[in-house]
């Protein structure tokens, strides 16, 4: 089983959702970042259970713990190790599914690949194991701060309740004054009750998150098969229960001509301010920019200087609390109730995932691009 993300910038994982701790090995991180630890453990409680009545109700602190690479505040360029001990598991919630297969769920192939599965809430495949990712996310966060790269995702669509304008027309600093994460505060409410009625029932709703990287230098990236949009898709496609992802325009571009899709270069306006970057293009990145952005900031498999933005598509959670028809693990038909704390819709939580994730690809990318210092 692979557990290692990157390429310089490398996460390694551990734990199980109801072992004794999730953690992680964080290598290749730049020595001398400052590492502010309250904003590491701010993005975890964006992430942990149990924020609002419309997540689940386990009870996790998610206090992270350093055990290596930080000294005096600052990184010192070896291996970051970390944990984050669980401590409010319901082991015996899932008793019942120890021979049982979850519909949609990964206890089926995960047992014909290995053999062995750890039914306590999944285990390994447990959307638990994003605290890793949230804190490696973090940590990229801090690097790419310095450099004048922001990423911010947000909950834009929950069932059939979306937004209908792209993100230059919301305020995204308001993402986190409401439980669902969205910019637009009537739809937010409307996403909420949505989600608070799906619970009830014991069903669950999927949705769209989007994410826009913004102050991203020109060339990140690689024009063959490492390109950037495809580290991003993989990325995200690597979160649990996500199942699409979409670029720039994505889909809804297919029905437009190549004259109205395409990226016109013209000279940039004296008068617009832009945080300078440290490329060899700086020169040219400051005379140039494009009328329009429906390539979502990447041409040719690199980032072109604007803002990169996309969307993930989340599918409804597998778990639901009502009756539903599975087998055992002969294969003999049965019933399985599923008891325990799950969420709803995951959208509130994965947001600060998204989030995490594009941020080490992106800092990743800027560590392999040798045309580009930190």
């Amino acid at each position: 089983m692979r557990n290692t993300f990157g390429n310089l910038f490398t996460l390694t994982t551990f734990g199980e959702s109801h072992g004794i701790a999730v953690g992680g090995v964080i290598d290749g991180f730049p020595a001398g970042i400052d590492i502010d630890m309250d904003f590491i453990q701010s993005e975890l409680n964006r992430r942990r259970p149990g924020q609002s009545h419309i997540t689940t109700a386990r009870k996790e602190a998610d206090k992270v713990e350093f055990l290596s690479g930080v000294f005096e505040g600052k990184s010192t360029g070896t291996p970051i190790g970390f944990e984050v001990r669980n401590q409010n598991q319901h082991s015996q919630d899932y008793e019942n599914m120890r021979c049982l297969f979850r519909p949609s769920h990964a206890d089926f192939t995960y047992n014909e690949k290995y053999g062995i599965r750890d039914h306590r809430g999944g285990g390994r495949s447990s959307a638990r194991i994003t605290i890793s990712r949230c804190v490696g996310g973090a940590l990229a966060k801090l690097a790419l701060r310095q450099l004048g790269i922001s990423i911010t995702a947000y909950t834009s669509q929950v069932g059939n309740i979306a937004l209908e304008k792209d993100y230059h027309q919301y305020d995204l600093n308001t993402i986190e004054d409401n439980p669902v994460r969205c910019p637009d505060q009537a739809k937010a409410k409307e996403m909420e009750d949505l989600i608070a009625q799906v619970k009830a029932d014991g069903d669950t709703i999927g949705g769209i998150i989007t994410c826009v990287i913004k102050g991203s230098p020109a060339g990140l990236g690689e024009p063959e098969f490492d390109k950037l949009h495809a580290q991003l898709g993989a990325a995200m496609l690597g979160i649990n229960a996500v199942k699409g992802f979409e670029y720039g325009e994505g889909f809804a571009g297919v029905t437009a001509r190549g004259s109205e899709q395409n990226d016109v270069f013209v000279p940039k306006d004296e008068n617009t301010n832009q945080a300078a970057d440290k490329s060899i293009n700086q020169d040219v990145v400051a005379r140039i920019t494009t009328r329009s952005n429906h390539s979502g900031g990447i041409q040719g498999g690199l980032s072109n200087g604007q803002d990169i933005y996309f969307r993930v598509a989340f599918k409804p959670v597998a778990t639901l609390l009502m009756k539903q028809d599975t087998v055992d693990l002969e294969g003999n038909p049965t019933k399985l109730t599923a008891r325990g704390r799950h969420d709803p819709c995951v959208l509130p939580r994965a947001v600060p995932v998204v989030e995490a994730m594009a941020a080490m690809v992106i800092l990743d990318n800027y560590l392999m691009n040798k045309t580009i210092k930190l």
